[in-house]
C-alpha cells in the first residue's frame, strides 16, 4: 500500500470516508476475487470493502450498519450521564474544560450517526461534507485533549477565560485542519478533476499522524499527573485501561473488520466493536479526571439521623 493510497485500508474496513475517497485502484469483490475496476471518468465511486454490515429497510427507509447505530445511540446516553456528573463537581479542576470536551464528543457521535446510518446517504451531494465534518470533530476532540492534558500541572488557572480560549481555540484549529484536509481530498479541488486518482498523503498526515501524536501527548501528561502529582495508582490503571480500549478498537476496525464481518454473516463488522471500544475509552477519560481531581467545596452538606440539614465548613 502506498502512503497516499487508501485502497488497502478501505478494502478491509467500511469507513465512511471510503465511499468518497478516490484511489489509484478501485477494489471490487466478485466471487472472492479482487478485480481492478478503475474508471477515471467516474468521480463518484469510492473504494468498496470486501465485507460490510448489511443494511435494513424500515418504513421505506434504508438504515445502514444497524449494530453500530445502536452502540452510538447508547453512547449518547453515556455521554449525557458523564456531562451530568461533571456538572455536579462544581469546583473540580478542569471542570469547564472537560465539559467542553464531552460536549464535542456528543456532537461527534451525532454526526457519526448521520454518516453511518445513511441519514445523508453515500453518493449524495451532502455526504462528503458530513464525512468531513465528522472527521473534523474527531480532530477537534484530539486537539482539545492536547491542551486539557496540561491542566494537571497548574501551568495556567483552569476554568478562566484564558484556559477556555486555549481549549476552544485549539479545538477550532483542529476542526478546520481536519475538515479542510478531508474535503480537499474528497472533492479533488487541488488536483486534476479529469483523472480519478487521489493523493491522500495530506489527509493521512493531519487525520492520522498529527492527531495520534496529540493523543500520545495527552496520555503521557496523564501518566505524569497520576504518578508524580497526585500519586494515584488507580488513575494510572485507568489510563492504561483506556489506552488498551483505544488501541483494541483501532486494531479491530483496521485489521480484523473483514474477519468479523464474515464471521457474523454480514450482520456486524469491525466498526461495531470499534465503537464499543471508543465508548469505553471515553468512559476511562472521564474516570481518570474523576480520580485525579477533588470537589473542594468550602461547605459540605449532610443530613442527620433526625432529618436536620447539617453544614460542615471543614473545621472542628
Amino acid at each position: 500500500m502506498a502512503f497516499s493510497d487508501f485502497a488497502a485500508i478501505c478494502s478491509k474496513t467500511p469507513l465512511p470516508l471510503c465511499s468518497v475517497i478516490k484511489s489509484k485502484t478501485h477494489l471490487i469483490l466478485s466471487n472472492s476475487t479482487v478485480i481492478h475496476n478503475f474508471d477515471p471518468s467516474n468521480l463518484n465511486v469510492g473504494v468498496l470493502p470486501r465485507c460490510y454490515a448489511r443494511s435494513i429497510d424500515l418504513a421505506n427507509t434504508v438504515i445502514f450498519d444497524v449494530g453500530n447505530a445502536f452502540i452510538n445511540i447508547g453512547a449518547l446516553g453515556v455521554i449525557l450521564i458523564i456531562l451530568y456528573n461533571i456538572r455536579q463537581k462544581y469546583t473540580a479542576i478542569g471542570r469547564s474544560e472537560y465539559l467542553y470536551f464531552f460536549q464535542l464528543t456528543l456532537l461527534l457521535i451525532i454526526f457519526t450517526l448521520v454518516v453511518d446510518c445513511g441519514v445523508s446517504p453515500p453518493g449524495s451531494g451532502s455526504y462528503p461534507y458530513f464525512v468531513a465534518i465528522q472527521i473534523g470533530l474527531a480532530g477537534a476532540c484530539c486537539w482539545a485533549l492536547l491542551i486539557i492534558g496540561f491542566l494537571g500541572f497548574n501551568i495556567w488557572e483552569d476554568g478562566t477565560t484564558k484556559s477556555m480560549l486555549l481549549v476552544r481555540g485549539m479545538s477550532m484549529l483542529g476542526f478546520i485542519a481536519n475538515f479542510l484536509a478531508s474535503i480537499l481530498t474528497f472533492k479533488a479541488w487541488i488536483t486534476d478533476h479529469k483523472v480519478a486518482t487521489m493523493n491522500a498523503s495530506g489527509m493521512i498526515v493531519v487525520v492520522y499522524i498529527i492527531n495520534a501524536i496529540f493523543l500520545l501527548v495527552f496520555v503521557i501528561c496523564q501518566l505524569l499527573v497520576s504518578l508524580i502529582v497526585v500519586r494515584n495508582l488507580w488513575a494510572t490503571g485507568a489510563i492504561f485501561l483506556g489506552l488498551f480500549f483505544f488501541v483494541a478498537g483501532q486494531v479491530l476496525v483496521y485489521a480484523f473488520s473483514t474477519q468479523i464481518c464474515e464471521g457474523f454473516k454480514h450482520y456486524l463488522d469491525g466498526l461495531f466493536f470499534g465503537s464499543i471500544c471508543n465508548v469505553f475509552t471515553l468512559m476511562m477519560v472521564y474516570k481518570i479526571w474523576d480520580m485525579t481531581t477533588d470537589d473542594d467545596l468550602e461547605f459540605g452538606v449532610s443530613v442527620s439521623k433526625d432529618g436536620d440539614v447539617v453544614y460542615d465548613n471543614g473545621f472542628l
